[in-house]
């Protein structure tokens, strides 16, 4: 045979080395794949490696005659299951016999030591690892019948709250969170700020509500209501809430289930779009128009701001919509008088909401009637009291006169604010606007002349030379777009102080109404003895809390909170009843009646002799309660302007 070239003679040498790289490779490869499929295949692994060693030390024993002394007769099998024992409970080889056997038993016990420690430690580490998943919150909400709040904000907390006092009649209540945030800190911040849950369940899952796989952790599809809040720190907070929207309206996943959606929106002009995507199935509020018209309404008027407060929180009385058939044919006046308990103010006709209808306007059938009430449990028709026609007032109301508004500080809600003042004030008004900003381009009104005046509104220099107890109403906007929330409440804490200051020196009581950003900060504006202090994000937390309850309330803030129709107002108590009577709240309802009001309480003023009285507002008085005005006190009635 010719020799063959080198060459040739080492291309044709086998490749052992690289074979058995190749095996090992392999078996790496299989291994890794296997560990990496999780825990219960590294077990299913670690028992074959466990039967395997105690078959081949069964082998060893059987084959060599290693049995113990007078056992000649062990089968396999016998000698296979004391192994497996020996692999579990090393305890056993204590009465072993004969060398050579306690020696095999001996190596079996070891082994077992070995597979039962990586046992231990592979369960624990599966535990661990299941408690990190869990506290992770990307477990899926089985929750039904539940209130599910999509996003995060500071609004979280007062709508958490709030819906606890709602739900203490309910059974298994429970509110599911979906946001970005951590899990852990959410709660710990939730246990900090709602402490008393009242038997509601509080579950916080972390995801994106954007996201449809993500949205999928709350269970959108069974839940009771489902409120959109728009994160603080984005940039267009619209944009955020109307995708969750979309997301949840055309989510293929999603039942025939009507879904009940309450979004907050900032800006009015995305109102349209956001109307397209949420359909029927979603009810929105204007934040910034609503916080704007409810500070114009309650700088003209002393404590209606505790008022707002009283209707919009579940803590006390609220408002509630129930159908009475028994007052079919009756007038709306006759409803008024008819509960007890509780104080009609409008009725519900199809898709109208009428506050402060006409008091012969008959009730047909279908209508819901409008309460103010503790609970529904309160709404319930009672024996009617004939009032005290002889107590009445016919006080006449006097001529209205020029107001003169005064607004300190600035942000983007000023030019809504002028407008919807404008709606209220008569002719020939005036509304003076100080703040340290270049001149903003302010409308040209009909009822009101505007005053621009640069300066700091901390400054005590350029307050004095306001003449401040001139102005009739005064309002203390935050610089929110302008620089930080604490930074702004801080600014309006200073200006409150020299405000109050000055009311002291002038003794004069000024109506003062200031915006704070932040909840945390009107416990200490509290000192200084304002009027009124509108909370921005916790007056639009509990819009949000009632219509999550309630979607039909939408119609009714509307009208409530519009210039158009009728309107809350506070008005002196001797217009309605005679100085010196003592009578009961039917008697009021008729007196207001007279006028084309409803009554629906009374405020009574912190300067009252009598202090067993009480202070503050009362909302809804039991009708058959006697009580005696002073001459600072207040009647408060739906009416219109």
């Amino acid at each position: 045979m010719p020799e063959m070239p080198p060459a040739t003679r080492i291309a044709a040498m086998p490749q052992r080395g690289a074979s058995s790289t190749r095996l090992r490779d392999r078996y790496r490869y299989w291994f890794d794949n296997v560990m990496a499929r999780g825990t219960i295949a590294v077990m299913g692994l670690l028992g074959l490696a466990t039967i395997a060693f105690v078959v081949v030390i069964a082998v060893i024993v059987v084959v060599f005659g290693m049995f113990p002394r007078g056992e000649h007769s062990l089968t396999f099998f016998e000698v296979l299951w004391g192994n497996l024992m020996r692999t579990l409970d090393p305890g056993t080889m204590g009465a072993d016999q004969g060398w050579a056997f306690r020696v095999a038993m001996l190596v079996v016990t070891i082994g077992g030591l070995i597979i039962v420690a990586s046992l231990i430690g592979i369960v624990s580490s599966a535990f661990d690892a299941k408690i990190d998943q869990l506290r992770k919150g990307r477990s899926r909400v089985l929750e039904t019948d539940h209130t599910l709040i999509l996003g995060w904000s500071q609004k979280v907390l007062p709508i958490v709250s709030e819906i606890c006092i709602a739900n203490e009649s309910r059974r298994r209540p429970a509110i599911v969170i979906l946001s970005d945030r951590d899990k852990v800190e959410l709660e710990d911040e939730l246990k900090a700020h709602v402490p008393h849950t009242m038997g509601t369940r509080i579950i916080v899952r972390k995801g994106d509500p954007m996201d449809l796989g993500d949205l999928e952790l709350g269970n959108p599809h069974t839940a009771r209501s489902i409120i959109l809040i728009a994160p603080e720190e984005s940039d267009d907070p619209d944009s955020v809430v109307i995708k969750m929207a979309l997301a949840l309206t055309n989510n293929p996943r999603r039942g025939p289930r009507r879904l009940d959606i309450v979004g907050e929106l900032q800006e009015s002009r995305n109102l349209e779009a956001a109307r397209l995507v949420g359909h029927d199935e979603a009810s929105w509020v204007l934040a910034r128009d609503l916080i704007s018209r409810i500070t114009v309404q309650t700088c003209r008027q002393s404590g209606l701001s505790g008022v707002y407060t009283e209707l919009l929180d579940f803590d006390g009385d609220e408002l509630y919509i129930a159908e009475e058939p028994t007052l079919t044919g009756r007038t709306y006046f006759d409803a008024q008088l008819s509960f007890p308990d509780s104080s009609v103010i409008g009725v519900v006709s199809g898709d109208d909401v009428l506050l402060n209808p006409d008091a012969a306007r008959e009730i047909v059938t279908g209508e819901r009637l409008i309460h103010i009430a503790s609970d529904d449990s309160a709404i319930r028709v009672g024996t009617v009291v004939v009032p005290d026609v002889a107590a009445i007032s016919d006080e006449p109301d006097s001529p209205r006169s020029a107001e003169h508004t005064l607004v300190l500080g600035y942000n983007s809600d000023l030019v809504t604010i002028v407008r919807e003042l404008n709606e209220y004030v008569p002719p020939e008004s005036s509304v003076t606007v100080v703040a340290d900003i270049e001149g903003p381009r302010l409308p040209q009104l009909t009822n009101l002349d505007i005053r621009f005046v640069r300066g700091d509104t901390t400054s005590r220099a350029v307050l004095d030379d306001l003449d401040i107890p001139g102005f009739d109403h005064i309002i203390v906007l935050a610089y929110k777009e302008l620089i930080g929330g604490q930074r702004a409440d801080a600014k309006t804490l200073v200006t409150l102080l020299h405000l109050r200051e000055i009311g002291e020196q002038s003794g004069r009581e000024l109506n003062i109404v200031s915006e704070m950003i932040d909840d945390r900060n009107r416990e200490i504006a509290e000192v200084t003895k304002a009027n009124d202090f509108i909370v921005s994000d916790k007056l639009i937390s509990l819009a949000l809390s009632q219509l999550s309850e309630n979607r039909v309330l939408a119609h009714v803030f509307d009208s409530l909170f519009t210039s158009e129709g009728s309107e809350i107002y506070l008005r002196p108590a001797q217009r309605y009843i005679r100085e010196g009577e003592t009578v009961n709240f039917y008697t009021v309802l008729e007196s207001a009646r007279r006028r084309g009001e409803t009554a629906i309480g009374y405020r009574i003023s912190e300067h009252a002799h009598d202090a067993s009285r009480g202070y503050g507002v009362r909302l809804n008085p039991l009708k058959s309660d006697s009580i005696r005005f002073a001459p600072a006190d207040k009647v408060i009635v739906l009416a219109e302007d």
